[in-house]
């Protein structure tokens, strides 16, 4: 069998407002965290207690997102600006 190898060159990746992003996911976790706390017993009654955990820990993962994306950004911006200041790069022939 034969590998597969690409007709074209893959696309450049989307880059838009991922800060905002994930912080937005992360509140809309918490948030549902919060709204299903009332219903800890009917959740635990019911067996489907791992429903508030599961967004618990979609929280908790958001926070380590938020830091992450944060410094990849900052990344981005302190690179882009390192670029300008050394000016245009000469051209490829």
């Amino acid at each position: 069998m034969a590998k597969w190898t690409p007709t074209h060159e893959a696309p450049e990746p989307l880059e838009g407002p991922i800060v905002p992003t994930v912080i937005g996911g992360t509140i809309l976790w918490f948030v549902l965290f919060l709204a299903q706390l009332p219903f800890y017993g009917w959740f635990d009654d019911h067996g489907h207690l791992w429903w508030l955990w599961t967004c618990l820990a979609g929280s908790g993962l958001g926070l380590i997102g938020i830091w992450y994306v944060r410094g990849r950004d900052a990344a981005l911006k302190r690179m882009a600006a390192e670029a300008a200041a050394q000016g245009p790069a000469p051209a490829a022939e």
